[in-house]
């Protein structure tokens, strides 16, 4: 298939952030056990794809044991990500656990050196601290500091670790399957566990409000389907690292919506922390465009 433009892809990774920026929101919204919320929220997205992937079925007969393998350590580590993810926003705040979630990109950046061989430049690693900064000080002034809420943070800690190695998975697979076999696929794993747990815990899943339906079919259509699929059909094109940066608009989605939906207001540190946000990620895009056009993948091979 031929790569699209560097452009193009980048584009594709702005629309997932922002869609995936709403999912604290949705999950706030909801009273539904964190599992039980997991577990509609890719259910549901399941369900909405299944009409497409039919289309696309002939397909598993060619998927080989190696990835089976990796989708299936990409669907458990999703399904742990949002369970751990959900559960922290229990205990700390959205701010805290946005703060947390700016360690990503070094998950990414030490997995993908680890693991892919991918070369770090000076310059790639410095523009994703400048970055990290500007994301940290965009939440800090909410970021609380308790016995409760360090036990959220440290969840939200290790679902970061998760989604990482999440996306590190999905970066090999997603060279040899579709972007609808590999999401469809790891959606149905990551449902399955879910379910699976859910049962363990001996958690409902028909008690609830319409509210909460309505907040677990937004999780299904907007920060999954619009969101993480998204960042999937990018992750064939552009590293996870990369993927991890662009996570990082999430600060600045979850403040524009708090300003729209709440009314909180902008404080000065965000500013200063959005001017460092977008230097660092502008840096960083300015430093990978200029090793040329995208190939086929941005690392230098397994």
């Amino acid at each position: 298939m031929k790569p699209p433009s560097t452009a193009k892809a980048y584009a594709a990774l702005f629309i997932g952030a922002l869609a995936v920026s709403t999912s604290a929101i949705f999950v706030k919204w909801s009273q539904a056990p964190s599992a039980v919320i997991a577990f509609y929220r890719l259910f549901l997205a399941v369900a909405i794809m299944t009409p497409l992937f039919l289309r696309h079925r002939s397909e598993l007969r060619g998927v080989s044991r190696r990835d089976w393998l990796f989708s299936l350590c990409s669907g458990v580590l999703l399904a742990f990500h949002f369970i751990l993810w959900f559960e922290s926003l229990d205990y700390t705040s959205v701010a805290s656990s946005v703060v947390l979630v700016t360690l990503q990109p070094l998950f990414a950046f030490a997995g993908g050196a680890l693991f892919f061989r991918e070369r770090l430049t000076v310059g790639a690693v410095g523009s994703a601290v400048l970055a990290m900064i500007g994301s940290i000080l965009i939440s800090w002034g909410d970021f609380r500091v308790s016995g409760e809420a360090l036990y959220g943070d440290g969840l939200a800690l290790l679902a970061c670790a998760f989604v990482t190695a999440y996306w590190l998975f999905g970066q090999e697979v997603r060279q040899r399957l579709s972007l609808m076999t590999y999401t469809y696929i790891v959606y149905s794993i990551s449902a399955a566990v879910l379910w699976l747990y859910a049962m363990l815990f001996r958690l409902s899943l028909t008690a609830y409000q319409l509210t909460d339906w309505l907040c677990f079919l937004a999780l299904a259509v907007i920060p999954t389907l619009l969101g993480h699929s998204v960042m999937n059909w990018a992750v064939k094109w552009v590293s996870a690292s990369t993927v991890s940066m662009a996570i990082l608009f999430e600060p600045i989605g979850a403040s524009a919506l708090a300003y729209w939906l709440f009314g909180e207001p902008i404080r000065p540190f965000q500013w200063i922390g959005g001017i460092f946000f977008l230097t660092g990620i502008a840096l960083y895009l300015w430093e990978k465009n200029e090793k040329g056009p995208l190939t086929v993948q941005e690392r230098s091979g397994p």
